[in-house]
């Protein structure tokens, strides 16, 4: 049957929005990458922000249903992140279940975990988190004390800028982490656009799968990579903030990455930004979906289109607001021994230092970038819980035609294109790395035991991406049944 109608995804929404600049002083512990030969930051190349977000129901004017924050950073472990969801909660008055911590997942904003406390910079890292959490708070209750009615109209587009980065190297005989031409990332772009009674855009939301990997090791700048030119372009033509939600992408990174060149971050996120500002430019007014009205005989017959408004169903409909948090069980592989990393971290360590003092650099950095990978595993299994599941948290929020999911780790992007080709009436943005980073990655399970670098940190097995979309499907379902 020919469509008569094309509806635009809408939420109708109490929304409240704060910003704070929450860029680490210079001289913190900054090394993210294994392959890095400094410790500290140099300087900052854009500053590192932090958006608070508020949702309530138009039916419940004095609840606050939803506390979403997006940070600038690559993200916390376990007990930094609770910190901030109860800095978050208490400051809006409502329970921790209700508060997402999402992350840009930029990696050159700095490492922040404590085995870093001990590290050049580290002294720094404590106090500055705690600075984090107090201007959270303060912009929680910004964005609280501002709440007001807004629609929030959805798009989606393409950007190729990210790609899909398990790339199989011949030579090498094995994966690596790098562009694969012969990939097929998924390049979907999901926009939200927030207006205001007067039609004004109060905020945008640009939701893309792209690690923020374009600047690495060579790099000695505190930077939020592409994401900071994005919203610069956003923001100059809307005149309103644009926050990024990072989507699921432990297999995208972009094509022209790993380098220390801030132009190149520069030019993706205009990348980003430009193609942000093509989806925004295909909405209609908000309120309104696109239908036909019928043939106009002229020098052809044309079939006219107009842009009506939401009638009074309508309006309910997108004002539904529901969801929850949920948890799954996913299973974990077998865990290393403690005492062999911590054999194998003295080992490469001493065989860095040997290398450094024999002037060789490029046996140094790879020596350095060996211990490293047992150092954060000596890490992760300190995060980790006993027994041979993991107990994974995600929410689920409807909001009229949207669905904002938030999960932890970093879920592969086959997440959100399973749940968006189940789901292909609502907008579905998901956010990943809401929760413990050291969960790391969520694989497809025809993607174990290849080789490929996402599955050496991984704390889970086979099968949990598959049992984790099945999981945020049900809830969906649940929320969106009429």
């Amino acid at each position: 049957m020919i469509r008569r109608k094309e509806r635009a995804p809408t939420s109708r929404v109490r929304f409240g929005f704060a910003r704070v600049d929450i860029t680490p002083p210079v001289g913190i512990y900054h090394r993210m990458w294994g392959a890095a030969r400094h410790d500290r930051a140099t300087g900052v190349h854009r500053p590192i922000l932090g958006d608070v977000l508020v949702f309530g129901s138009v039916d419940a004017p004095e609840e606050i249903r939803l506390v979403r924050a997006h940070l600038d950073l690559v993200g916390l472990v376990a007990q930094q992140y609770a910190a901030l969801v109860t800095a978050l909660g208490d400051a809006a008055g409502v329970d921790r279940d209700r508060v997402d911590v999402t992350f840009s997942h930029t990696h050159a904003s700095g490492w922040y975990a404590p085995d870093r406390f001990g590290m050049p910079g580290g002294e720094l890292i404590e106090p500055f988190l705690r600075e984090v959490g107090r201007k959270l708070a303060e912009a929680c209750g910004e964005a609280t004390s501002g709440m007001r009615e807004v629609l929030i109209t959805y798009a989606s587009g393409h950007c190729n800028m990210a790609a899909d980065r398990d790339y199989r190297d011949e030579a090498f005989d094995g994966y690596v982490c790098g562009y694969n031409p012969e990939g097929n990332g998924d390049d979907t772009l999901l926009v939200g656009r927030l207006t205001e009674g007067d039609d004004r855009t109060a905020a945008t939301v640009v939701n893309y799968a792209c690690h923020p990997t374009t600047l690495a090791w060579e790099n000695t700048l505190i930077s939020p990579d592409y994401v900071g030119a994005m919203r610069d372009e956003v923001e100059r033509v809307t005149g309103a903030p644009c926050t990024f939600a990072l989507a699921p992408c432990g297999d995208l990174g972009p094509k022209d990455g790993f380098v220390g060149d801030i132009d190149a971050a520069e030019k993706n996120g205009r990348q980003l930004g430009f193609a942000a500002l093509s989806v925004l430019m295909s909405m209609g007014p908000p309120g309104t979906d696109f239908e036909y009205r019928g043939p106009v005989i002229s020098g052809a017959t044309i079939g006219t289109w107009a842009h009506a408004a939401f009638g009074r169903e309508r309006l309910h409909d997108v004002s539904i607001f529901g969801g929850g948090v949920y948890f799954v069980d996913l299973p974990m592989k077998k865990r290393q021994e403690p005492e062999s990393l911590r054999d194998e971290l003295a080992r490469w360590s001493e065989a860095e230092r040997a290398a450094d003092a024999a002037g060789d650099a490029a046996e140094a950095r790879t020596c350095g970038a060996r211990a490293e990978r047992a150092r954060r595993w000596l890490a992760r299994i300190a995060n980790l819980p006993p027994g041979e599941t993991y107990p994974y948290r995600f929410s689920v929020c409807r909001m009229g035609d949207a669905v904002w999911v938030a999960c932890g780790g970093e879920p592969y992007s086959d997440l959100q294109a399973a749940l968006r080709r189940r789901f292909p009436r609502y907008a579905i943005l998901v956010s990943p790395l809401a929760g413990n980073v050291q969960v790391a990655y969520l694989l497809r399970k025809d993607a174990y035991g290849k080789g490929l670098y996402q599955e050496e940190p991984s704390s889970l097995a086979p099968g949990c991406l598959e049992i984790l979309t099945g999981a945020i499907a049900e809830r969906i379902e649940e929320v969106t049944a009429e």
